[in-house]
Parts: structure tokens; C-alpha cells; sequence
């Protein structure tokens, strides 16, 4: 499960955080304590500055770039194994792994927003970021 909480939290970083309100990486300001209290000008003084929000930026944007040697989660670039148990339980997962990547597939057919991030295809097999 670590893979996929990793997954999870690290490949959508700059899908969501690459528009800074959504989850600024610090306040100047504290937040407001009551609604309707918010102005434009609050909202601006309150959020990073340029130079904070682009650094910022720049590093979810690197958090969430595909290395050249990403292997998608049950797939090896080296064969490990010759022995028939361990090769037939990988066979076995990667099978698991196609299924539930054909079910997420169809879920999100539909979806305005599909949700990819835990599609194994998109799960790196790795706990690298």
C-alpha cells in the first residue's frame, strides 16, 4: 500500500497545486474566521507572493514529472526471477493489475474530471518521487 499512498499524494501535486489557490504553500495573512469577509485585495495580500508562488511551482511540477526510466507498478525492467513460482505470481498480479486498470478506465469513462492516479498504469513501480 505504500506505493499507491505515495501515488496517490505525489502524482496529482501539479494538477491541484499548480493553481496556487487551491493550495497555497504559505499565507502572509492568517486565513479569514468568518465567511462574506473576503475581499479581492484581502485574497491577494493573503496568498504567496509572484516570486514564492513560482518556485513553488517549479518544484511540483518536478515532483510530478515521468522519469525516463518509470516503469508502470508490476512491471520489471530486469528479469529477476527464473524460477516458475515467483514468475507465474508476477503473471498473476500483472493479470490483477490489467483488470483493475480496465475497471478504473471504464469508472472514469464517463467522469468530467476522470480520477487517473491510481490506474496502476499510471503507478510508477518505484517508491521514488
Amino acid at each position: 500500500m505504500v506505493i499507491f499512498t505515495a501515488s496517490d499524494l505525489n502524482n496529482g501535486q501539479f494538477d491541484f497545486g499548480g493553481w496556487m489557490p487551491n493550495y497555497p504553500s504559505a499565507l502572509r495573512k492568517p486565513p479569514p474566521k468568518e465567511k462574506g469577509q473576503t475581499t479581492e485585495d484581502t485574497i491577494l495580500e493573503t496568498l504567496p507572493d509572484v516570486s514564492t508562488t513560482v518556485n513553488i511551482m517549479a518544484v511540483l511540477r518536478l515532483l510530478t514529472q515521468d522519469s525516463a526510466d518509470q516503469y508502470p507498478l508490476g512491471h520489471f525492467p530486469e528479469n529477476l526471477h527464473d524460477e516458475e513460482v515467483p514468475c507465474k505470481l508476477i503473471e498473476e498480479f500483472q493479470k490483477d493489475l490489467r483488470k483493475l486498470s480496465d475497471l478504473i478506465e471504464e469508472r472514469n469513462k464517463n467522469l468530467e474530471l476522470p480520477y487517473t492516479y491510481l490506474n496502476p498504469k499510471n503507478v510508477d513501480n518505484s517508491v521514488a518521487i
